[in-house]
């Protein structure tokens, strides 16, 4: 098992809720010696009492807690990066959130890849799965809208006709672009 030549050192994963990035992150980590899964979300779960939940209208608490997930997420990514880890960190990153979480981690180019499947096929996925992510106002349109206001950078692949295997095997024979309109 040997890591591809253009695979960054550190990849970041996004998408909607039911995207399947949970799944293609543990697929690629799986290929690759020496790696990490890092899930973005277990930051958020670790909080006992006073935890503000996402919701379609986020509180400045909700906006200060999701901003201390992803730098933390960003921290140990960087941690396990600098002991020789390649890292594949998914996590809903939304907006302008995006680009902050990558310029966070410039030192590593960290590739971006942006899992993007019909809506339809999101929903399909949630209801299918034993968590549910969407119920009362999140809806996946509603938290689609976010993806128009994220920046373009890295890959962004329609999954909606693809398995997590063939998702992870095109990531793996396309690393270099991940990286595609890095700033």
């Amino acid at each position: 098992m040997l890591k591809p030549a253009l695979f960054p050192n550190i990849l970041i994963i996004t998408g909607l809720m039911a995207a399947g990035k949970s799944s293609v992150a543990q697929a690629i980590a799986e290929r690759l010696p020496k790696s990490v899964h890092l899930r973005g979300d277990t930051f958020r779960k670790m909080i006992v009492n006073g935890r503000a939940e996402i919701t379609p209208e986020l509180t400045h608490e909700a906006l200060q807690q999701l901003s201390l997930r992803y730098r933390l997420a960003c921290d140990a990514c960087e941690a396990y990066a600098d002991a020789g880890f390649t890292v594949i960190y998914q996590d809903v990153i939304l907006g302008e959130y995006l680009d902050e979480v990558h310029t966070r981690l410039s030192r590593w180019s960290p590739g971006v890849l942006v899992l993007n499947p019909a809506l339809d096929v999101v929903a399909r996925r949630d209801a299918e799965r034993r968590k549910t992510a969407y119920a009362g106002d999140w809806t996946p349109a509603s938290l689609a809208a976010g993806l128009e206001h994220t920046p373009r950078i890295g890959l962004w692949l329609d999954t909606s006709a693809m398995t997590v295997e063939e998702t992870a095997d095109f990531v793996l024979r396309h690393a270099e672009a991940t990286r595609a309109g890095a700033r």
